[in-house]
């Protein structure tokens, strides 16, 4: 029976090596994302070109609505099997002042990051449940442990996301699904474009940004059988930056 991965924002950064990994691991990967089908018609080519499995699942994460549409509709059409590993990477970064902070700059980034772990979580959840196997993963940030000026909503976001994942993973660990978070430092994506990086690797004893791929390690380890022990856990990767 195939094994089903499921990888929010997955079409790109740290989602792309993400959905690698666990393919490379055997899983048949579902890669979501929003609206770059470029993108996502390239992570899946990269990904099926490797001789691995994968299809592309369309959906806004931040719509409830949307979210359980599609996950359900996933579920309908494939009655034998379940989305046994999820990923909760999908993410954006809308930074500013919180005296200059536009209102939608706030909802923005607590909807992406923050309420797509509802949106997304919820739905996939009893299928685990019945079939007492699972492992949720999300992607929280360095932001949610320690904070950084000019991102009040992405650290308000992240960090609920990690007291999330604590609550979560005391509820369903006797069900035998495992609850993590992976807070990343600053990783070379999309997503760290516009920073200065020259004068941040001072800041880091490892005196470098990480690499995607170092994350989807991280993030393959907690999805193997290998990690079944180590549930409600945030594991950093930030290259000493901070613990």
């Amino acid at each position: 029976m195939k094994k089903y991965a499921l990888v929010t924002g997955g079409s790109r950064g740290i989602g792309k090596a993400i959905c690698r990994k666990l393919a490379q691991m055997g899983f048949t990967v579902i890669i979501n994302y929003l609206s770059n089908d470029e993108a996502a018609a390239g992570a899946l080519a990269e990904i099926t070109g490797d001789g691995s499995e994968a299809e592309l699942l369309k959906f806004n994460v931040s719509d409830p609505a949307e979210s359980e549409k599609a996950i359900k509709a996933w579920q309908e059409a494939h009655p034998d099997a379940f989305i046994e590993v999820l990923v909760n990477n999908a993410g954006i970064r809308k930074d500013n002042l919180l005296l200059w902070m536009e209102q939608e700059d706030w909802y923005k980034v607590l909807g992406t990051n923050l309420n797509s772990f509802y949106n997304v979580t919820r739905p996939c959840l009893q299928p685990m449940a019945v079939h007492k196997r699972g492992r949720i993963i999300n992607i929280a940030s360095l932001s949610g442990l320690k904070g950084l000026p000019g991102q009040t909503n992405y650290s308000a976001a992240k960090g609920g996301l990690i007291a999330a994942t604590k609550a979560l993973a005391q509820e369903v660990g006797a069900r035998k699904i495992t609850v993590n978070a992976v807070a990343p430092g600053f990783i070379r994506t999309e997503m760290v474009d516009g920073l200065d990086e020259k004068e941040l690797v001072k800041t880091i004893p490892s005196r470098r940004f990480g690499e995607p791929e170092e994350v989807a390690a991280l993030v393959g380890f907690l999805a193997s059988e290998e990690a079944s022990y180590i549930n409600g856990e945030v594991i950093s990767i930030n290259g000493g930056l901070y613990s």
